[in-house]
């Protein structure tokens, strides 16, 4: 089985200007750099004929390429977070290359999970940590902001659970009309 999913991957300074707000939560599993990435679709686990489809599906989003912005964070969870992001400032060609991408791998009859397109980039799994750590964590940050930078293509993602977390490696990029 793959377990996959379409994201966008980050410039290595803005990975780096991510990592800068990894700290001041005591129990936060903080995601390594390189894992850092910009879900657009969860596609989840499928056999080889599912891969070859949702390559085919992704190969054929034509999108104009365009600027990025991080903004701010939050948390996953309510009163028991699960996990610490940075958000992204609206963005109208980010939401219509996410809604290009959906609907190509629905018309591949691809099973996709009924959830709200949420942007954000995942910093840290957290367990055990209070509302209030995660809300002054989010507070704390709330001014943050990183970009522009430019996003020319995006990538279709197999993913590795293990032990120390999951692996991420690209399967599939699929540029952007410059």
């Amino acid at each position: 089985m793959h377990r996959l999913f379409v994201a966008l991957s980050l410039p290595e300074l803005v990975a780096d200007g991510l990592s800068q707000l990894q700290s001041g939560v005591d129990g936060a599993r903080w995601r390594p750099v390189e894992a850092f990435h910009l879900t657009l679709q969860f596609i989840g686990d499928v056999d080889r004929h599912g891969l070859e489809e949702a390559a085919s599906a992704v190969a054929g989003v034509t999108a104009p390429s365009f600027s990025l912005t991080l903004k701010g964070c939050g948390y996953f969870g309510g009163q028991k977070p699960q996990s610490l992001w940075a958000g992204v400032e609206a963005n109208p060609a980010l939401d219509h290359l996410q809604a290009k991408i959906e609907t190509a791998l629905r018309r591949y009859a691809i099973t996709l999970e009924n959830r709200k397109f949420a942007p954000h980039v995942t910093l840290a799994y957290v367990r055990a940590v209070s509302q209030e750590s995660a809300e002054r964590y989010c507070a704390g940050h709330g001014l943050f902001r990183l970009g522009p930078f430019p996003v020319r293509a995006f990538h279709l993602y197999e993913s590795y659970l293990g032990g120390e977390g999951a692996h991420y490696e690209i399967v599939e990029t699929i540029p952007l009309d410059p």
